[in-house]
Formats: C-alpha cells, structure tokens, sequence
C-alpha cells in the first residue's frame, strides 16, 4: 500500500449487512442471513448489528473466521485499494443445510443479496440459489446488486453463477461496469450522465432476464475525493432520472449498499418511479459522508436531501 499506516481501524460492514442497517434505520423489520463463528469477534458482529435494530435471530454460528478485507483510502488523485481476506471465513465454509430457508422467510416480503457472496466460492452459490428459489416459492419480491468483484473471481465465473441466480430477481441493482463485466451488455452511447446510454443497458438487462426494475448508479468520478452522484430507475416501460449531487467523500464504501437500501426502502413504502430514484440517492449520497460501511442516517435526513434541503448547515 502507498500510505500503509502502522495503526488498523477495525468496524463491522459487508453488502447484505449494510442495507439490512439501512432498512433498519428507516424503520422497517430488517433480518441478517450469515454465519459466524460464537468467538468474541463473530459475537461483537452480531451485537454490532443488534445494536443498530437488525434482527440476529437466524444467523448461524460456526466455523473459525470472520472473513476481514483490508481497505486503503484514497484521495485526491490516489484510489483507494481493497484487499480481500475471505477464504476459509464461517460463511465461505458454509454448507446448505445450515440455513431453513422456509423458517427464515417466513412473514418475511423482500429477500435481498449481492454478487459479493456467491464470489466468495464454497457452496454459496448453490446457497444462493436455493435461498432464491424459497424465496420465489413464497412470492417474496427478490433483488440482487450485481457487484463484480473481480479479486475474488472471474468474469466467466460471475457470468455463470449471475446469469443462473438472476433468473429470479424481480429488481437488479448495478452499475455500468457491472454490467459490461459480467453479461458484456454496454450503453449504446457512452459520456456523463448520457440518459439514453444508461437506458439502453438497463432495457437491455431487463430483457435478458425479464427484470421489473432495473435501478443503476451513476457515478462521475472526478477525483477520489470528489464524485458526481445521481441514479435511474427503469420501471419497465421509462426510465426516471435522479438529480444529481456533487460529494466531498469522507467514506464511500458501502455507498452502493446504502443506494439499495434506499431503493428497497422507496419501493416498499408505494414511493413513485421517480420519488423512488431520488429517494435511493439521496441516502447514498448521504452514506458518503459518513465514516464506516453503515449508512448511519435516519429517514427523515434522507427526504430532507431528496426534496432539496442539501445546505449542510449546522441544525440547532
């Protein structure tokens, strides 16, 4: 690493996790799927989300590890670097009968995952799978944020795995290089925030795999530092533009898991198409503000931003 310091600053966070908090946060009976060992740090795991009003109750213990990665943090002109340090983790050694799947999705309404925890090998993506065939069994409304990470496997393993699971998502999540990396469906156009290139992948998932929605990130990357930040929704039938913010970043990690739990949020509450989208952003942009993979804001913070209040002025 550039800056390796000789001082590590340890939180909790990880995909799932994050927009489990964020639901959390906004009110809504959100549960956590995982397992972990019952050592002091898997339990400091579980209280950690415990704490922030996620339920724990189905998360199975066991195992050794709690899978850890290493993050460097950018700036200005110098990226952040990610090293991943998962193999032989309680979840990547997971098994499929370790989870009920109809005692778990029982009274439940939305099931949520990432392309991050299929990635990590083992059985996860049988996991998955049969965790989204529950689901669907149930008519329970399935999302998936696409997430490649391609330090933890290959675009021919992600295009397999992906192109089987999605089959029973209702809602993609994604952003350009996502999509390009993983189906190799790209914008008809490219430039910043070109709505009609945008809309051309987001039609193009959704007919590939019969998406209800397809919702994409659009980041304009201008520094480390500093972002543009806006969002589309496509309902099926239009695409819905966000405005756009401009970020001072302070944290952007779980900055796409706090854009889902936005969107999980505004859907299940009736939000419009477009209300939806702002929604989304608005509590991602928030999330970049803050330190630490947990978006740490409250519903009303986010519809403060959503309707134009972005002052940053000190509330007294």
């Amino acid at each position: 690493a550039a800056c390796l310091q000789s001082n590590i600053q340890a939180t909790f966070g990880g995909g799932e996790a994050n927009v489990a908090v964020s639901l959390a946060n906004y009110g809504m009976r959100a549960a956590f799927v995982t397992r972990l060992p019952s050592h002091a740090i898997g339990q400091g795991a579980v209280n950690a989300l415990r704490a922030l009003g996620v339920d724990t109750s189905h998360i199975v213990r066991g195992g050794d590890r709690v899978g850890i990665y290493y993050l460097e943090k950018g700036a200005s002109q110098r990226g952040s670097v990610c090293i991943y340090d998962r193999a032989y983790s309680a979840i990547q050694q997971a098994k499929a009968e370790d989870f009920d799947w109809d005692s778990i999705f029982e009274d439940a309404v939305w099931f949520h995952f990432t392309g991050i925890t299929p990635a990590l090998g083992g059985n996860l993506v049988e996991i998955c799978l049969q965790a989204c065939q529950a689901a669907k069994a149930k008519g329970i409304k399935i999302s998936c944020d696409l997430n490649y990470r391609g330090k933890l496997w290959s675009r021919a393993q992600a295009r397999a795995a992906m192109t089987e699971l999605c089959r029973y998502v209702d809602v993609c999540i994604a952003n350009e290089e996502d999509a390009k990396d993983i189906f190799s469906i790209e914008a008809a156009d490219s430039g910043k925030l070109n709505k009609s290139g945008y809309e051309s992948v987001a039609r193009q998932l959704a007919g590939q795999f019969g998406f209800e929605k397809v919702a994409i990130t659009l980041r304009t990357s201008l520094s480390a530092s500093d972002n543009n930040w806006a969002g589309m929704l496509y309902d099926g039938t239009e695409c819905h533009v966000s405005k756009e913010y401009h970020l001072h970043i302070v944290d952007r990690v779980g900055g796409g898991d706090s854009f889902a739990g936005g969107l999980i949020y505004a859907l299940l509450s009736g939000k419009s198409a477009q209300d939806t989208i702002e929604f989304a952003v608005a509590a991602s942009a928030l999330k970049h503000s803050v330190e630490g993979d947990f978006n740490r804001v409250t519903c009303n913070e986010v519809e403060k931003l959503a309707s134009g209040d972005g002052s940053g002025r000190v509330q007294r």
